[in-house]
């Protein structure tokens, strides 16, 4: 694959509570395209990141319908991954690509 793919691919880093203590236990989280399988996943983060990675797991948030000042609108679906790198693998995902 080539880096462009890597990055339509990879969407985001995911930069909460939850994922900052995820990072405790070497995980690190993005937000991934939806029609992305754990293999590609794998593959754009070792070849974006230079890690190895130990497995990947993924979910689909919903989207919800909010209000916004008295008019209905809807968030849309968002899959994240949660990868988990070999030991003495790290990202930093807060310096950016």
């Amino acid at each position: 694959m080539s880096k462009e793919k890597y990055y339509d691919t990879i969407i985001s880093p995911v930069i909460t509570e939850k994922s900052t203590m995820a990072s405790e236990n070497n995980q690190v989280m993005f937000n991934v395209a939806k029609t992305a399988t754990k293999p590609q996943i794998k593959k754009a983060v070792e070849g974006l990141f230079d890690v190895k990675v130990k497995a990947v797991n993924t979910l689909v948030r919903k989207g919800k319908v909010k209000r916004f000042k008295g008019l209905m609108g809807r968030q849309s679906d968002v899959k994240k991954a949660i990868v988990t790198l070999e030991d003495g693998q790290s990202i930093d995902v807060t310096t950016g690509l």
